[in-house]
């Protein structure tokens, strides 16, 4: 049930999921796609990983530049004002705003050069003015700047008119970051912003939370490795590729064993390795209920199973719980339904290990140019594609066939329709909830 508290991932409920695997025990509604009772949706199952998915302990210290991608342990507080002093946002003149003609022109004359980097160290009289650069420090006595642009240049004297108002064109110390404030919050991914903060601040090193370490594998005696040709009956593994791929990009440390044969002993032995070295196991393939799918049996046997189907296409075959100190994502075999799970409920997951502040995504509502095949029953998230049509609305049509075998409706996409569970098909014109992959992937 939706807040169960990570407790209820337990070996009684394990059991309590364990009766209606090979069939469902009860009748399936008219019309639904693949209605199974016993899933869960998949706002419960995001709730239940979250709460089982606690952050790692563990820190480092480490130069700013290494610490990219990385998510601070602590906050940051600034040691100093950024701007640390006045200094002009144009290339002009400094001037005093006493100066500043009401109506009909004033002269002023010119009395140095404020460079950045290199201020002007006199002070500026009645009547005087400085040139100044951009990002130079405000010479002492002058609280405006007038544009170059706004003048007139006469030897060593300008002329500015009327409409400009005092203090225009002057950065402020402190105006954008103050001294002794929290800057960037623990929880915070280190970007390149987050990067230019930092060095903005004079700061050359950071406390880091540790990088999670993942270990990875497919599962499948069809699998055979990229490079190596192909018998009769068999499939290059693209899964661990993927995976691969999503993980890089969320900066963990990756353990990848490879492709594990369809034998019980082979899948226990990794799953024994897996449990004892990582923070996270990640498996595809082997979570359905054949004669050769292991990795639920195993992981039910030697760690625990909190829940194995989620209401979701694709992906309803997902597995979760634990398996030793590790916690185990049980992945379908099908490329889609990897890519799916893993955006859905996998990738918020790490980044919550990782104690990064884990943002809702964005789902914006969008204008469908494509009609859609649906039945109801289950959250469908079908791949779509972005455009701006003649009139300039943003609209959204399918990639095409939507089969979990359809790696190509992905790597055509750049986001993700979403379609609830009772939804069914989709009419051309109808609003629809678009989940760009900019952020998941």
């Amino acid at each position: 049930m939706p807040g169960a508290p990570a407790a209820a991932i337990t070996r009684t409920n394990t059991q309590a999921q364990r009766t209606p695997m090979s069939k469902s025990t009860q009748p399936a509604a008219p019309g639904c796609d693949e209605y199974d009772p016993n899933s869960l949706s998949v706002s419960e199952a995001h709730t239940r990983i979250m709460e089982l998915a606690v952050p790692v302990d563990g820190e480092e210290q480490l130069l700013i530049r290494e610490a990219l991608g990385r998510v601070l342990a602590s906050d940051v507080i600034s040691p100093l004002d950024v701007p640390p002093y006045p200094n002009s946002a144009m290339d002009g003149y400094a001037v005093r705003s006493a100066d500043l003609p009401a109506d009909g022109t004033s002269t002023l004359q010119v009395i140095g050069t404020s460079w950045a980097g290199d201020p002007f160290t006199g002070e500026v009289g009645q009547s005087q003015c400085v040139r100044i650069m951009t990002g130079a420090k405000m010479a002492n006595g002058s609280d405006t700047v007038i544009m170059q642009e706004h003048v007139e240049h006469s030897d060593d004297a300008i002329r500015i008119g009327p409409g400009h108002r005092a203090g225009q064109n002057v950065r402020h110390p402190g105006e954008d970051i103050k001294q002794g404030s929290a800057v960037l919050a623990a929880g915070t991914k280190i970007d390149p912003a987050e990067l230019g903060v930092l060095a903005s601040l004079g700061i050359a090193e950071v406390t880091v939370r540790r990088r999670l370490r993942v270990a990875f594998f497919s599962t499948g005696d069809e699998l055979r490795p990229v490079g190596e040709p192909l018998r009769d009956g068999q499939i290059y593994d693209s899964n661990r590729y993927t995976l691969y791929g999503m993980l890089t990009r969320l900066d963990v440390e990756l353990v990848d064993m490879g492709v594990i044969r369809d034998q019980r002993e082979a899948v226990e032995a990794a799953f024994r390795e897996a449990g004892n070295t990582a923070d996270v196991v990640i498996t595809s393939g082997g979570v359905s209920v054949g004669d050769a799918d292991y990795v639920k049996e195993t992981v039910d046997r030697i760690g625990e199973v909190g829940f194995w189907k989620i209401a979701m296409k694709p992906g309803k075959p997902l597995a979760f719980g634990k398996v030793g100190d590790a916690v185990f994502f049980g992945l379908p075999g099908n490329p889609v339904s990897v890519m799916a799970t893993f955006c859905q409920l996998v990738a918020p997951a790490l980044r919550h290990m990782t104690g990064q502040h884990v943002d809702t995504t964005v789902v914006i509502k969008v204008r469908c140019e494509s009609h859609l095949k649906k039945r109801p029953g289950r959250v469908d998230f079908q791949r779509g594609r972005l455009r701006y049509d003649d009139s300039g609305e943003l609209v959204v049509s399918s990639t095409g066939l939507q089969g979990s075998h359809v790696l190509t409706s992905m790597s055509n996409a750049d986001c993700f329709i979403i379609l609830p569970a009772d939804q069914g098909d989709v009419e051309p014109g109808s609003i629809v909830d678009v989940q760009p992959f900019a952020g998941l992937i």
